[in-house]
């Protein structure tokens, strides 16, 4: 005995079927008011323009990332400095633009040197303009003390190529005689040194050029022109890549356009496809219209979707553009449905007998596969990430959209189309032919004035070539033993292979990936990768809040909490810090700073001699209440999850309120959300999915046989990502969703025909 649960089928089905009736009997309401709707909607795209966001940060980085909680507290208590700046110090990546020099030798030699100085004083002579006026770096560079900011290794060497002969570089700290200690780890790379820390030879070296953060016009049209100087620039002796703080962000929109013609004919096949797949032979028969008019519903349910959503404001972001694919090939998969259970139902009934016939059959696979992709979709919108957010809720209302249009619009079409049918009129010309070709006919006549013809036996339509071939070649075979053997055998290696590429996935998005493989930001982030990954980012440490810091007690604890940060594997030292300065300088000028009198007594006048460190300490009142030191990191890249994680551990055990942050902790927070929240989504919808075949398809096992391929399709698609390379980041995430979507329609399909099939044996449902 076959268990069966149809309390919820039973009643859907015989609410459509008088759907479908009432339809064929009023076409032109469900015609005009389809096409109302879209119009109204349709609106909506004035505002395209308006609602548009490809922010990267704000798109592609979670949305309550602890990273921009951070940046807010640094922000209010360490604000950048205008006269003294520092891009250690900085908030945020900052107005820059970079240069990185490479070469297979060594770089420190008097023709390297040389190259990169005639490539700097090109850029510092570079003449930029902006509204009739013509300006130069010296213009808008930042500034310390009222000086532009240095090249700090250019200025070791005093703009002097052959002094790379007499100067020993010490790494990753050289001393110089005026500017005291500089770290040259983010300014040298692949460097070779001596017992001595004396730097023999380097393959990379990197320029930075740091703009005011004022009129970002002024910058923007600055590194407008640098990156033209760049693309016409060439060198001899070194290669270059190159790169602004704007640079990802005006890449990843050209990316975006770049893929435009690939969906324009992505659309044009897949709609080639259907209508070719609709073309019958029979003068009366032939659906052409039938399918165009499908594919127009799919249209306008984007259209009226999209429109609605720009109407309520909600933001666009390029992630949705890719949707439209996923609209038009869900809309195609009902439409041929509804047309096949068209073409089972009795010629020789009435227009109204057939439609109700047909949205019995064809509406309820069609409303669980809607039911599932949309639940599918609004699911995800709880993802952190604003990109697949954005997705989820275009995607997820468009396919609710597509589902109501091909209910009303497409099956007011199909009905217009069975009553051209019904009185025997040819497809094109709407004028009607003979079934059967007169004897005084001309031999031509009956390939395009003759038609209507149906199977006498079963009263249907004739069948589709590729459904016979189905049901007599495929269906059969796929039903033998060796050929369930085969599959089950494909099947294991399939899964196998996938769980092992899940265990082998990769986090976060490379912002490489986020430009077109030709762009210029690849090579820099290449460069950057091999020859300046050694020494991750010095990340700012804070203490948040009153400190006792003239207690010698407490300076211990806070010592301790150091210890446990530099004792980290990823971090190699306490590269600056305001209060060992403080204390160093107490000792050389024999100051006693044990009381609170003395140590605020002595501060100010230590930080007049040391401006560039008056950043580190927020001081309002004379009361101290944020103060921060810098941690080294090395040999971060790939490991930055680990990093971030043990970091902020470290801070949390600590027993002083303690904030580590970074601007590149922004982007580090996705490596912490998005593996979770991807699994936690997928599984949601999964069971979800299973609620919801238990309640519509008529047979439990069949339910759970979808459930079970959607998991197995997920696992596929993640592991073979992995294996191919592809990390798992907010863009791929986007794919898992659609996975899901495409996973139940198929599935659902099969698994609803086969439960609510009328044969007796397995074998006979399946063919």
């Amino acid at each position: 005995m076959v268990c069966t649960t149809d309390c919820i089928e039973k009643p859907l089905r015989f609410c459509l079927e008088k759907v479908g009736r009432f339809i064929a009997l009023h076409p032109w309401w469900f015609v005009a008011i389809p096409l109302s709707l879209s119009a109204a909607f349709g609106g909506g795209f004035y505002f395209l323009d308006d609602r548009k966001s490809n922010d990267i940060v704000q798109q592609f980085t979670p949305i309550d990332g602890r990273g921009k909680t951070e940046k807010r507290f640094y922000e209010t208590f360490f604000p950048p400095s205008k006269e003294m700046f520092s891009s250690q110090r900085l908030n945020s990546d900052g107005v820059y633009a970079a240069l990185i020099f490479t070469c297979q030798t060594n770089i420190l030699t008097v023709a390297g040197i040389d190259e990169i100085l005639r490539m700097d004083r090109k850029v510092r002579r570079m003449t930029a303009r902006h509204g009739g006026a013509q300006f130069l770096y010296d213009d808008i560079c930042a500034r310390v003390n009222k000086s532009c900011n240095r090249n700090l290794l250019l200025h070791i060497l005093d703009y002097n190529a052959t002094n790379i002969k007499t100067v020993n570089l010490t790494f990753p700290v050289h001393h110089h005689f005026q500017l005291g200690l500089i770290p040259l780890d983010n300014f040298i790379g692949k460097v070779e040194v001596d017992k001595s820390d004396v730097v023999q030879s380097a393959k990379a070296m990197r320029l930075f050029y740091y703009l005011q953060e004022v009129n970002g016009t002024l910058e923007n049209a600055w590194l407008t022109e640098f990156v033209r100087l760049l693309i016409n620039s060439s060198t001899a002796f070194t290669q270059v890549s190159y790169f602004t703080s704007m640079s990802r962000q005006q890449e990843f929109e050209k990316s975006t356009k770049s893929v435009t013609h690939l969906f324009a004919l992505t659309y044009f096949i897949t709609i080639v496809f259907s209508v070719l797949s609709c073309i019958r032979l029979d003068n009366v028969r032939n659906k052409v219209w039938v399918a165009s008019l499908g594919v127009i519903s799919a249209g306008l349910a984007v259209l009226s979707s999209f429109g609605l959503l720009l109407l309520l404001n909600v933001q666009f972001v390029i992630t949705v553009a890719s949707s439209p694919f996923l609209i038009l090939g869900i809309g195609i998969d009902d439409m041929f449905i509804m047309i096949s259970c068209w073409q089972q139902t009795n010629v020789q009934d009435s227009v109204a007998d057939r439609m109700a016939q047909t949205y019995r059959e064809a509406a309820i696979s069609i409303t669980v596969t809607t039911l599932t992709d949309v639940l599918a979709f609004y699911l995800s919108y709880s993802n952190p990430f604003r990109s697949v957010q954005s997705f989820c809720l275009y995607a997820g209302t468009a396919i609710l959209f597509c589902y109501l249009y091909n209910i009303t619009f497409f099956g007011a079409c199909l009905a217009l189309n069975g009553k051209r049918e019904e009185g025997n009129r040819h497809w094109l010309t709407c004028i009607e032919v003979p079934e059967e070709c007169p004897p005084e006919a001309q031999k031509g006549y009956a390939a395009c004035c003759v038609g209507g013809a149906y199977s006498h036996e079963t009263r249907t339509e004739e069948e589709h070539p590729m459904n016979v071939f189905f049901r007599k070649h495929y269906g059969p075979c796929l039903t033998t033993v060796w050929t369930k053997a085969l599959v089950t055998v494909l099947y294991i290696a399939y899964i196998s292979l996938s769980i092992y590429g899940c265990t082998r996935i990769k986090e976060g998005i490379e912002l490489k990936n986020l430009a077109v493989d030709q762009s210029y930001i690849v090579k820099y982030y290449e460069d950057e990768n091999m020859y300046f990954s050694d020494f991750g980012p010095n990340v700012m440490l804070a203490v948040n809040g009153s400190f006792q810091y003239w207690e010698e007690a407490e300076r211990a604890q806070l010592e301790s909490c150091f210890a446990d940060f530099i004792g980290l594997p990823f971090v190699s030292n306490l590269s600056t810090s305001w209060l060992h300065s403080f204390e160093q300088y107490a000792k050389e000028n024999s100051i006693s700073i044990g009381s609170e009198v003395a140590f605020k007594e002595h501060l100010h006048p230590f930080l007049q001699h040391h401006p560039m460190l008056r950043q580190d300490i927020s001081i309002t009142n004379g009361s101290i209440h944020a103060s921060r030191v810098f941690l080294q990191t090395v040999r971060v890249l790939h490991k930055e999850k680990t990093m971030l994680e043990l970091m902020r551990k470290a801070a949390h055990h600590c027993r002083f309120p303690l904030v580590v942050y970074h601007p590149a902790f922004i982007y580090y927070d996705q490596y912490t959300v998005i593996a979770d929240n991807t699994i936690q989504t997928v599984s949601i919808a999964t069971v979800v999915m299973l609620l919801l075949s238990l309640a519509l398809i008529p047979n439990p096992v069949c339910a759970l046989w979808v459930t079970f391929a959607i998991t197995s399709i997920i696992v596929g698609v993640a592991g073979f990502m992995a294996l191919l390379g592809i990390n798992l980041d907010s863009i791929s995430a986007i794919n898992l969703v659609i996975s899901i979507g495409f996973s139940v329609d198929f599935s659902a399909h099969v698994s609803y025909m086969f439960a609510s099939s009328s044969k007796a044996s397995g074998e006979e449902k399946v063919v």
